[in-house]
């Protein structure tokens, strides 16, 4: 594993709109609130995009990411976290994996002008395969490697690989190796640089409890492919690091936010919802924007973005 891999080529990508002045509102004060605060920068996370030919779901990412460069207050950076297509993890996918993956690239190509970094998530792992199947990823989407780090306005942003593939399946935890680079990165990162973890599943989740559809009958049993299970030694290891601040996620299509030990983790829902269907449990299609603040504060602002199932 690469020690400190810096910015992506994407980040070289840059690009963005100019802003219209508009009168006092809401919003205005909500801006210069901000800027008091001494705001770093604010992204954009969106999450489990699912991107296939059916379902218009390339429309709808369209105008999910049109949604979200268009805010008045528009995010400078994006976060896909994971899941970007509909799967390539089992054999259906497999069969065309080019054609979901030239639909990304399509998309992103005609309405995304701003640098962006992405996350690994399990349906992007080509055929489920711990190895051959993270280097498809890697190289679909252009990444320095499964797992990496980008310096962004005094910020470290640490993108994780969750999916451990067993079998068939998988579960959510890191390899030794990652967890290992991980532990390294975190102790050469200087104290004073707040740190946003990005995974595509949860470390730890409220929604891993409330996504089972019956109430159980003795006792919790969430799955291990839900919720990271070496979330003992990964918060223990946080516990080591205070400038761990944030640590954000998809996976589970629902939205929450939790704090444990000084770390947030949140649940950015889903980009498409029901995997374009509607809305799932309670949450419908939505994206997270993220400001992040000098001091190592944020704030995490859901938004939803008016996508409606097409026939």
């Amino acid at each position: 594993m690469p020690e400190n891999i810096g910015v992506s080529r994407r980040e070289l990508l840059v690009g963005g709109a100019a802003a219209v002045a508009l009168g006092p509102s809401l919003a205005d004060a909500a801006v210069t609130r901000r800027s008091k605060r001494g705001r770093a920068m604010r992204f954009a996370h969106l999450t489990d995009v699912h991107v296939q030919p059916e379902r218009a779901a390339g429309e709808g990412m369209a105008a999910c990411l049109r949604h979200a460069q268009e805010q008045k207050d528009a995010p400078d950076f994006i976060v896909f976290g994971g899941d970007n297509v509909m799967n390539v993890d089992g054999e259906e996918g497999k069969q065309y994996a080019s054609v979901q993956l030239d639909l990304w690239h399509s998309v992103l190509k005609a309405e995304c002008s701003l640098p962006y970094a992405c996350a690994v998530g399990n349906h992007d792992v080509f055929g489920n395969h711990p190895v051959d199947g993270k280097k498809w990823a890697v190289d679909a989407y252009a990444l320095p490697d499964r797992c990496y780090t980008i310096d962004r306005a005094g910020w470290r942003f640490i993108f994780l690989d969750s999916t451990f593939p067993i079998g068939d399946s998988y579960t959510a935890k890191l390899d030794d190796g990652q967890f290992e680079w991980l532990a390294a990165v975190l102790q050469q990162s200087k104290a004073e640089t707040p740190i946003c973890v990005v995974s595509h599943i949860p470390i730890l989740s409220v929604s891993a409890y409330l996504c089972i559809e019956e109430t159980p009958k003795v006792d919790w049993q969430i799955p291990g492919s839900w919720a990271h299970i070496d979330a003992h030694r990964i918060k223990d290891l946080f516990k080591k690091h205070p400038n761990v601040k944030l640590c954000l996620s998809g996976h589970m299509h629902m939205v929450d936010s939790m704090e444990y030990l000084g770390v947030t983790y949140a649940c950015s829902g889903a980009v498409s919802g029901n995997w374009w269907k509607g809305s799932y449990h309670e949450f419908d299609p939505k994206y997270a924007l993220v400001d992040l603040y000098k001091d190592g504060s944020f704030d995490i602002e859901m938004v939803s973005y008016g996508w409606t199932p097409k026939a």
